[in-house]
């Protein structure tokens, strides 16, 4: 088999969806050595730049900023074509020379222009103004990142890209949240897989100070993350009278204001700003955490961090809102979106119920064993391209 993925950003440049093709196209290249009858060749197409990446180190072919010619080659000469978010070019090949397509949607790209679902003008989830037909509010909200034209212009596209979107072989959905958010036709639910990393040996607190209880944030420190609701929580907890250190890990824009919201509370002397860390030292960083709060205020996909805490005996508390809720449910504490009440009573519950936390911690590793692990996920994709590719020989 011949298998064609496209990733319009992916490696070097790292974030969900470049790790995710990543995984995929070096298992699927190694499938043989497991399945003798079943080898695939694998080529991503991409338009990242190599910038000193050694791509002839890697099992597969990397293709980088293709000529419209070469690209249109490649699909041709592909038996299946996996294009990762709903990119207009190979949607269109692939319509075009009838190539057995699967469209995987990490964002929603496919029912808004900016492919966030986030109101750029107050920076609130959006309602569905594309698919409700209100594009004069879709104009008004990229106007603010791309001017008139630029948004006008992301507007069109959506449509286009919608239509072909509906006329794939397949559209993949990382969680039940994104299937029902692009509510398109033969859409399959298959998870996202992350690496099966043992869970923390210990869980001391030497790194937090006097030895309290320790709650973490790892992540970007932007306005999506919802750390003032954390920050909020915190409060409340601290007025309650719990002793505990809250570890903020990561950079961003909102670091300053994070800070002195921090200072304005009377948080400081129980909260640390870390800063960007080393991944390595992340684990240590974890063990130290009694729970990791992830108090997300907009509609995150299928955010790997989760997935990866879940894997790990996390104990993770956080936001019901769209696919964070749905990875953690059953195997954590979740609160409504933005409800800084709702998230102190989860920490507050840790706090009183250590029993709790520790049943917790051995579901949350059940469900990562059980739904994300990177062998369910290659294994449910070779499964998914064999089936397309018999149906497309028979017809």
């Amino acid at each position: 088999m011949k298998l064609l993925i496209y990733a319009h950003d992916w490696a070097p440049s790292v974030g969900g969806i470049e790790t995710v093709t990543m995984v995929l196209a070096r298992g699927l290249a190694a499938w043989q050595s497991t399945h003798p009858n079943e080898g695939i060749a694998v080529t991503v197409v991409t338009q990242t730049p190599a910038k000193g990446m050694n791509d002839a180190a890697l099992p597969f072919r990397v293709v980088r900023r293709p000529s419209q010619l070469e690209f249109a080659k490649l699909v041709r000469s592909a038996d299946i074509l996996h294009v990762a978010n709903p990119a207009f070019m190979p949607l269109f090949l692939g319509w075009i020379f009838r190539k057995p397509t699967v469209l995987e949607h990490d964002g929603y790209q496919s029912i808004c222009p900016n492919g966030l679902l986030v109101y750029q003008l107050d920076r609130s989830v959006c309602p569905g103004h594309f698919m409700a037909g209100r594009y004069r509010e879709c104009l008004r909200c990229n106007s603010v990142a791309l001017g008139w034209a630029g948004s006008l212009r992301v507007l069109l596209l959506t449509f286009p890209r919608r239509w072909l979107a509906r006329r794939v072989a397949r559209n993949v959905a990382p969680t039940n949240h994104v299937g029902k958010r692009v509510a398109l036709p033969q859409t399959q639910l298959l998870y996202h897989g992350v690496p099966d990393l043992a869970p923390p040996r210990s869980r001391v607190n030497t790194d937090c100070e006097v030895n309290l209880p320790c709650f973490a944030f790892i992540g970007r420190l932007v306005l999506e993350k919802g750390l003032p609701v954390l920050l909020l929580a915190s409060k409340k907890l601290s007025q309650g009278g719990h002793s505990f250190r809250l570890r903020i890990v990561g950079d961003g824009s909102e670091r300053a204001r994070l800070e002195q919201m921090s200072d304005e509370l009377g948080l400081r002397d129980r909260t640390e700003f870390v800063g960007m860390v080393p991944s390595d030292a992340i684990p240590g960083l974890l063990a130290q955490a009694t729970a990791v709060v992830m108090p997300s205020v907009w509609e995150d996909v299928a955010p790997l961090a989760a997935s990866e805490l879940l894997m790990q005996g996390q104990l993770v508390i956080a936001s019901d809102i769209g696919g964070l809720g749905e990875i953690v449910d059953g195997a954590g504490l979740r609160f409504p979106a933005g409800d800084a009440d709702a998230l102190e009573s989860c920490m507050r519950q840790v706090l009183d119920n250590p029993g709790l936390a520790t049943e917790l911690r051995l579901k949350a590793r059940q469900r990562g064993l059980e739904l994300f692990s990177e062998k369910h996920m290659l294994e449910e994709h070779a499964q998914l391209y064999q089936s397309l590719l018999g149906r497309y020989q028979t017809t």
